[in-house]
């Protein structure tokens, strides 16, 4: 089997991916392909750092803002979208650029991650949103932990839609979620693959820019988005009003805190996203490990176009 050569740049949020991604396509004559398991909703632009067309500068961005948020993506579900992408961008004769921060989403596509089909129970999903909402994400936690304790061990008690889905697995499939994994089979993968990861050595200033981002969201208009999502019965409850920003901003909507303290709350959730998604990316191989610093950007190019250079997985022609 013919493996199709993809470059993809990993990283965290506020690293610099998407301006990395586009540099790369610009080089390479490609098309960038998002690993952002929330960029892929209308309406959520702001929230979710979606690229404007001047950061795009004329390159074309696929799974960008092209579904509804009442429809939730699953992995297996953005596996089979960005794999079409793929496909189509390299028929073409482009190079495809995958670019997120979405861990999961960028090793299930690359690594060649096969998934078995499981049931879907939006009554119980409401139910179980309902109980997170009254008795906090420990009281699920607790639940799953009851029959599945291996994936409650890895899942932190914030991350509601995760547990929410191992329990939805487990009651309408019989099938913990921790042992649908151990089935699920790493299959040749269809991609050789380079990537590239952005890291910060200096975390401090990597939050400060966190920061600064989130208070540029609020100016870009976050919160009308929120207010927008909010005002959906359809999306209230579901997976994309969990997104960093919209869950913090719904506190306020209902009432429940000040606006400045919603705001502070999604700064403190970024930078905690960002931790994890280094703590995902860095265990894994095969990386090339550029360091962010301020005013280095053309550096990290140059030396991401010399590793792609060296390692030779464009030369297909």
């Amino acid at each position: 089997m013919e493996q199709i050569p993809v470059l993809a740049v990993v990283g965290s949020t506020a690293s610099g991916k998407t301006r990395l991604a586009v540099e790369l396509a610009l080089h390479y004559g490609g098309e960038v392909v998002s690993a952002d398991s929330m960029q892929i909703y209308k309406g959520m632009a702001v929230g979710t750092a979606q690229p404007t067309p001047e950061e795009r500068r004329g390159v074309p961005h696929h799974l960008i803002g092209m579904r509804d948020p009442a429809q939730p993506c699953s992995v297996a579900e953005y596996v089979a979208l960005a794999g079409a992408c793929i496909a189509d961008i390299h028929a073409r004769g482009r190079v495809p650029v995958v670019a997120g921060g979405t861990g999961l989403y960028v090793d299930s596509l690359l690594l060649g991650r096969a998934f078995e089909e499981t049931g879907r129970d939006d009554a119980l999903r409401a139910r179980l949103r309902r109980e997170a909402e009254e008795r906090g994400g420990e009281s699920l936690l607790a639940k799953l932990a009851a029959f599945d304790p291996e994936t409650a061990e890895r899942l932190h008690p914030h991350n509601i839609g995760r547990i929410i889905r191992a329990i939805e697995v487990y009651e309408t499939d019989g099938v913990t979620m921790s042992e649908l994994q151990r089935r699920s089979r790493l299959a040749p993968s269809p991609y050789c693959t380079f990537r590239v990861g952005l890291y910060a050595a200096d975390r401090a200033a990597l939050y400060a820019k966190i920061d600064a981002r989130v208070d540029g969201m609020m100016a870009a208009g976050l919160l009308d988005e929120a207010k927008a999502l909010f005002a959906r019965e359809d999306v209230r409850g579901g997976t994309a009003m969990q997104a960093i920003g919209y869950k913090e901003l719904a506190g306020y909507l209902r009432g429940e805190c000040a606006l400045e303290d919603a705001v502070e709350a999604v700064k403190r959730a970024t930078r905690r996203y960002a931790k994890r998604q280094m703590t995902w990316f860095r265990r894994e191989k095969d990386i090339l490990w550029l360091e962010i610093g301020m005013g280095n950007f053309e550096i990290i190019c140059e030396q991401a176009v010399r590793g792609i250079d060296n390692a030779r997985i464009l030369c297909y022609n």
